[in-house]
């Protein structure tokens, strides 16, 4: 079964995904402060920013229902401290950044964090009866998995949201350069013979089908409905699916590739349902703390989103899970696009939340990553 560490095998320009285990560490946890700034210094990144929230207000109770509703009416929108529930302001919020050129309010590529919404919108669905996750792709979108050995009767939506559909990732043949509309992106996939089914094998191709089959379900968009169920509800004011638009909203700062060029302008089409979303620090911290709160989730359908027995526990449904040394585990996503790397985690409560990025695709040094983790949720020691 690959490991987390062998998805950082996957193409430079747009590994979307890049699982991290944490390394073990002797001693305090060093200050997240420092560590950001080894973003720069170390980790080689023009600039880098992090934004972390604890809560210390009492969680809004999870909704039950089949048709939850994300956020209240008394949330402080617009503001980077708020979230749509009345606990997000309660509590303690830290920015930080290094380098220059990057500012708490930009906007940015979030890469594969587009994953947690499409599986949130795929839950959400299921909550409703409206698809079942033991659905085959064949029976949404007929026709169009086949081939090489590739077979749409045999997969599952399931299967799709844990990466164990065994489907080759389409960024492998267009090294996510390429903008390509979903339909010649799934083409792409199934020219190849998949790996072995059931067992975890990252590839965006599988979100991509999802987002195909929001639409078939919906006649909308995967865009438009989490626009309608996540973003507004949550009043995610710098949160945005791009379409073919290259350029980024303002506020924005630079993006740059490995050798200096820059990479700010992007067809999100590369990326599509796997990878397109546009967005702030707050947004994201917003979001996940909501979605792991459960307001976006009925009990039942959260729990479905972090079991990950199905991925050999690598991964759940567009989350997975990271176990620091000091033993606790942290969930969410990270995401890489050209010029863009992005990392939300977060206690499995929402109470706690960070999320930093660098405007770059690459951090030379990956140990800095379960350092910043292991720093900002490990309790400290004398």
């Amino acid at each position: 079964m690959p490991t987390p560490r062998t998805l950082l095998a996957l193409p430079v320009s747009l590994a979307f995904l890049c699982l991290s285990t944490a390394a073990s560490q002797a001693g305090p946890a060093p200050d997240t402060n420092a560590l950001v700034r080894l973003l720069v210094t170390q980790g080689k990144a023009p600039a880098a920013a992090l934004l972390a929230h604890a809560s210390t207000g009492v969680a809004t109770a999870p909704t039950g229902t089949d048709h939850p509703r994300a956020g209240t009416d008394d949330a402080r929108a617009g503001t980077d401290d708020a979230r749509a529930g009345s606990d997000y302001a309660l509590g303690t919020t830290e920015y930080t950044q290094a380098g220059t050129g990057i500012s708490r309010a930009d906007h940015f590529r979030a890469g594969s964090i587009t994953k947690t919404f499409i599986a949130t919108v795929i839950l959400q669905l299921a909550a409703e009866h409206r698809l079942s996750l033991s659905d085959t792709v064949e029976r949404h979108l007929p026709g169009l998995v086949h081939g090489a050995g590739n077979d749409g009767r045999a997969l599952t939506l399931r299967s799709l949201l844990t990466h164990t559909s065994g489907l080759y990732d389409f960024t492998a043949v267009t090294g996510g350069t390429v903008p390509v509309t979903p339909t010649q992106a799934v083409r792409m996939a199934v020219t190849h013979p998949p790996a072995d089914r059931g067992r975890f094998s990252y590839s965006n191709t599988n979100y991509v089908l999802l987002g195909l089959v929001i639409r078939q379900v919906t006649g909308d968009s995967y865009a438009t409905e989490a626009e309608r169920r996540i973003i507004a509800p949550l009043r995610l004011t710098g949160t945005s699916f791009p379409g073919s638009r290259t350029t980024l909203p303002s506020p924005h700062g630079r993006a740059y590739a490995a050798d200096g060029s820059d990479v700010t302008d992007l067809d999100p089409r590369v990326a599509g349902a796997a990878g397109e979303l546009v967005t702030t620090l707050a947004d994201l911290d917003r979001f996940y703390s909501a979605l792991l709160g459960g307001q976006l989730l009925p009990p039942r359908r959260l729990r479905e989103m972090l079991d990950t027995r199905t991925a050999h526990g690598s991964y759940g449904m567009g989350l997975f899970p990271v176990k620091l040394p000091c033993g606790t585990t942290v969930w969410g996503h990270n995401g890489r696009i050209s010029g863009s790397y992005v990392r939300t985690a977060a206690t499995v409560d929402g109470r706690h939340v960070l999320t930093f990025r660098v405007n770059t695709g690459e951090i030379a040094d990956p140990g800095l990553e379960p350092a910043l983790l292991a720093a900002e949720f490990c309790p400290r020691t004398s």
